[in-house]
């Protein structure tokens, strides 16, 4: 491995760094965007069974928000009934609807940063194919047949980094698109949620 980085020159070392932080941001996303973390099956149905009668305690609460994504959504429309029960249908919308748009933050946090490496990682590769073929014409001035040493070189860095600018390229392209997806379908999820526990919070603030 070090004989192929020494082979690709230096323009093989910002490609490098990239691939390391894709990797750190696929495994970080993996973890935060698991189920469990974002909308488990049962919670709003365990949430609209405990709050059925009346509206449950702080504590309670405060748990509920720790829990989960979707945990702290439904807890902030709990906590905006609790601290005004004649509060507005309209205003405990917008209540849910920040509290939506907090959570699509963190179900977005990184996915820029993966979006960029996919489309960087191929232009740092043909950077190191451009610098590789300015060796390859370097090698050919000064005298007759060039420097075949230099020429070699050349050719290796321009090949190199090509191919290791699509191999970061393309893996963290369908991770981005895979997580992108993943975080359509916790949206869709959130609101439908938070749709049904305004209509149930309803019942409070009449």
């Amino acid at each position: 491995m070090f004989s192929i980085i020494q082979a690709a020159g230096w323009p093989i070392w910002p490609l490098l760094i990239c691939s390391v932080i894709a990797l750190a941001l696929i495994i970080e996303r993996f973890a935060s965007l698991r189920t469990s973390r974002v909308a488990p099956t049962r919670l709003l149905d365990e949430v609209l069974g405990i709050s059925s009668q009346s509206l449950p305690t702080p504590d309670v609460v405060n748990r509920l928000a720790e829990h989960s994504l979707l945990g702290q959504v439904l807890a902030a429309g709990l906590r905006a009934v609790s601290n005004e029960p004649r509060m507005p249908a309209a205003k405990l919308q917008q209540v849910f609807e920040l509290a939506g748009r907090r959570a699509i933050h963190q179900l977005e946090r990184y996915l820029n940063t993966l979006g960029t490496i996919a489309t960087a990682a191929p232009l740092l590769g043909l950077l190191g194919t451009v610098v590789g073929m300015i060796e390859i014409f370097g090698s050919q001035g000064g005298g007759p047949g060039g420097n075949p040493a230099q020429m070699a070189h050349g050719i290796s860095v321009a090949l190199y980094n090509t191919a290791f600018g699509l191999m970061v390229a393309i893996p963290a392209l369908m991770f981005y698109r895979y997580f992108r997806g993943r975080v359509e379908e916790y949206v869709l999820e959130l609101e439908q949620s938070s749709d049904r526990m305004l209509s149930h919070l309803q019942r409070f603030t009449g």
